[in-house]
């Protein structure tokens, strides 16, 4: 591959696209080539009719859906044995969603994380910690691999309590923090908490990762613990945790859109949305190649950013927005289908109906995705302990689905008011 095709870094706006036009021909064709799914839904009008960018938007969207229908490897565009890592992530079904990288993707990633920690100031004298939840395993070692690719000294993924973690940051004298909003508010409080100086850290770096986070959390974790505060962007089935990041003027996220393309979409319509207004994310691969994903509909809510960023770069920009455009809540930056999980307990519990709420909630330092039941006779118990185990079975199954935490709470009504 040319020189001209690895960078975007100083093109024009014409180059930039000839080269997105190029990359997204390819993955088309790849696609077309290899994948039922993409060549029946893609007929030879829908590739010839492909001569510019916008041209995209004519293509039907993908969703997570297809992603559950076509498990595990039915949308792998390349041989088996040119797989080296497989991704699981929840899907909308029983069954979870596949993703996999050949070396090549391996490679690309790797460079793409290394990138989001140049943006944010990291550099071969930092130590790095990474403390994410088990649900995001896949994007620790991501983290790890682009800090190493950068020549950082890294700690892998290592979900310590707040006492240990600190004790790790303090003794190991950590200058980056890999973490999630709910951890490093956490870790801030805990801190204070204790009437423990972050002045006697090293620490200089936050980078959250999996959900948005309001201005407030930025500017109490800034302003208390003296470190600046980074934002990426990632989506579990894309795969990757970087797909966009922030740079030092923190005007938005910068999208890897050499090798990621975004549009924005009216979630109701499908249709494109005006220019700056926010919309559905909607992101299509463009040198992924044992996973291509071509218009595939996020759920995030985000608008680009037309105005040129101070800092040069030439990348597409969002704000990523905390609403969303689906049914999905997201814990611990796992996206989780509220109708797949009443479902799944429906059929724990042996239920035909089931009238339920569903919240997240922050139990030292992890978000736990705590479930009310409203009892009925199908519930009640003469055996209190046969309904404690009843209980537990479905917490266990949900937290094995889901990749998080889980806690079911069995509430009565009363004159239409829940009393536990």
């Amino acid at each position: 591959m040319s020189e001209r095709k690895t960078m975007t870094a100083g093109m024009d706006n014409t180059d930039k696209e000839q080269l997105q036009l190029e990359r997204l021909q390819t993955t088309l064709n790849r696609a077309c080539r290899n994948v039922p799914f993409h060549s029946n839904r893609l007929s030879t009008n829908n590739l010839s009719g492909i001569t510019a960018i916008e041209d995209l938007a004519a293509l039907p969207f993908m969703d997570r859906s297809h992603l559950a229908t076509h498990y595990p490897y039915g949308l792998f565009a390349v041989p088996l044995r040119d797989i080296v890592r497989i991704h699981t992530a929840p899907g909308t079904g029983v069954n979870p969603s596949i993703s996999g990288y050949t070396k090549t993707d391996l490679v690309i990633w790797q460079k793409l994380v290394a990138k989001s920690y140049t943006a944010a100031g990291v550099t071969d004298a930092d130590i790095i910690l990474i403390h994410l939840p088990p649900g995001l395993a896949n994007w620790a070692r991501d983290y790890k691999d682009g800090g190493e690719a950068i020549g950082a000294g890294v700690i892998p993924n290592s979900p310590l309590s707040v006492a240990k973690t600190l004790m790790v940051v303090r003794d190991y004298k950590v200058t980056t923090l890999v973490t999630t909003p709910a951890f490093a508010r956490h870790f801030m409080d805990y801190l204070f908490g204790k009437a423990y100086n972050p002045n006697a850290l090293n620490l200089k770096h936050i980078i959250l990762v999996g959900e948005p986070v309001d201005g407030k959390t930025i500017s109490e974790l800034r302003d208390r613990l003296y470190v600046d505060v980074w934002l990426n962007y990632g989506l579990s089935e894309i795969p990757g945790p970087a797909i966009a990041h922030e740079c030092r003027y923190h005007e938005g996220l910068h999208i890897n859109d050499d090798h990621i393309l975004p549009e924005i979409i009216n979630p109701s319509t499908g249709r494109p949305a005006p220019s700056g207004e926010t919309g559905e994310l909607v992101l299509t691969t463009l040198s992924a190649r044992a996973f291509p994903l071509i218009r595939f509909r996020t759920g995030d809510m985000a608008r680009i950013i037309s105005a040129p960023c101070p800092c040069g770069s030439d990348f597409t920009r969002i704000q990523w927005m905390a609403e969303r455009a689906d049914n999905y809540m997201i814990i611990s930056g796992i996206k989780i289908s509220e109708p797949q999980i009443k479902e799944s307990l429906k059929k724990t519990l042996g239920m035909s109906s089931l009238d339920c709420t569903m919240k997240r909630v922050c139990q030292a330092g992890t978000e736990v995705l705590m479930i009310c039941i409203v009892m009925d006779d199908h519930l009640f118990s003469d055996e209190i302990k046969g309904l404690e185990q009843l209980v537990s079975r479905a917490e266990d199954n949900l937290s094995e689905q889901c990749g998080i935490k889980v806690k079911i709470r069995l509430v009565q009504q009363q004159r239409g008011q829940e009393q536990e």
